[in-house]
């Protein structure tokens, strides 16, 4: 590996990738970085061509990161993330529905009472895992009632989400780590074949699964394999992004006391707090693609063939489209829409998050009033697509 190549999976970069980004968008904005010599697309203004061209900026991109020759199939490379038109078109027009505003709003009074249940839950005065005994326990439940799945699946769930998420951080030669994913892809795909099964047996009203198979565009079914790619899809994006951004928020919170203090007393502002949060520190780490012929970006002449990591969190942070970008400001305004992509992949539960950041938030600040740092370091996972904690130390008090 070249050593004058940033690696964008270091420890240290993973921890605070906003310095290392800021000079790779003052320096070298369309860049190869490390791993495996992706180039890094790391301005604003670069960020929202490439998402605005599928045609010369393919999501195939995704289909290589998902398709690594130690795996025979990983179903995330049969969905909707890796397609481009017409598939794509197809396929989101089958799902949107599934995601839209009438779902998301009947689902809001059930996801109020989860994230009170689970806040009231949470220990006063010591040190526990904000990620494991928080941020995870909301999404799942969303997800398992979104699936309409069993309470004895949450487990299993939160352990799969949290492979699966790891997945494009995994080196070719870490065969260990290849072995486990193998192993927990077949136990999740043998799970969520059982469940179409018993769906289709005996369909139920309301649950995502009953609606995607009975779904039809211009008469066609989903196929067995795009079944299969949702499933894993709504796992891996509907709960590791929302996980993440409710570690980031309650992370947030813990540096800074006033702003909880300002959230507790207007909770009305909590909407702007979820948007800023999601410019400032996205779940969404990047995206990847893949030119479909030669062509410039940013000032590089790429050739046809070339992986792109659209670096979406370097361009929220991006000097020439926010001012001041590294300070967190709830004054900010208009909504920040790059978290969630740009385009046609612009993320079908962009809501559904946005909606469970705010009543996971509302409830937190109305319980405690400060939250402060806990023992041990934070570990962050190891994935070029989303970044998070995987375990958040923090403790929370009510005094």
């Amino acid at each position: 590996m070249s050593s004058s190549r940033v690696n964008l999976l270091a420890p240290e970069v993973r921890a605070n990738p906003y310095p290392v980004l800021a000079e790779l968008r003052r320096n070298a904005p369309v860049s190869q970085v490390d791993p495996g010599g992706v180039w890094a697309v790391t301005r604003h203004a670069d960020v929202v061509t490439v998402m605005k061209n599928p045609q010369l900026f393919a999501s195939e991109g995704f289909k290589r990161a998902y398709s690594p020759p130690w795996i025979d199939e990983y179903p995330l490379a049969n969905s909707m993330l890796v397609m481009d038109p017409p598939h794509h078109t197809r396929l989101r027009a089958l799902v949107n529905r599934a995601f839209g505003a009438p779902v998301v709003n009947r689902l809001e009074p059930r996801i109020r009472q989860f994230a009170q249940q689970v806040v009231a839950e949470l220990p006063v005065g010591r040190s526990v895992d904000f990620t494991d005994l928080y941020s995870m326990r909301v999404p799942v439940a969303v997800i398992a009632e979104l699936m309409g799945l069993e309470l004895a699946t949450y487990p299993l769930l939160k352990r799969w989400a949290e492979c699966f998420g790891q997945f494009t951080g995994i080196r070719p030669d870490d065969t260990e780590r290849q072995q486990v994913m193998r192993d927990t892809v077949a136990e999740a795909r043998e799970h969520f074949t059982r469940v179409l099964d018993a769906r289709r047996q005996n369909p139920s009203e309301g649950d995502l699964v009953s609606e995607l198979l009975h779904a039809r565009v211009e008469g066609e079914a989903l196929s067995e394999k795009e079944l299969m790619g949702f499933m894993f899809l709504l796992l891996v994006a509907g709960l590791e992004t929302t996980v993440h951004l409710m570690s980031h928020s309650a992370r947030r919170l813990s540096e800074d006391p006033a702003l909880m203090a300002r959230l507790r007393a207007d909770p009305s502002l909590i909407p702007r707090f979820v948007e800023e949060m999601l410019r400032y520190e996205p779940p969404v780490h990047g995206a990847f693609r893949m030119t479909t012929e030669e062509v410039e970006l940013g000032g590089v002449r790429l050739p046809k063939g070339a992986r792109l990591l659209v670096v979406l969190c370097s361009a929220n942070r991006d000097e020439a489209q926010f001012p001041d970008p590294d300070r967190f400001d709830l004054e900010r305004g208009g909504p920040q829409n790059l978290p969630f992509g740009h385009g046609i992949h612009y993320c079908l539960g962009a809501q559904l998050a946005r909606m469970e950041g705010r009543l996971a938030t509302e409830a937190l600040v109305s319980r405690f009033s400060r939250l402060s740092p806990g023992e041990g370091p934070i570990r962050w996972n190891s994935s070029l697509v989303v970044r998070g904690p995987l375990s958040l130390p923090l403790v929370a008090h009510v005094d």
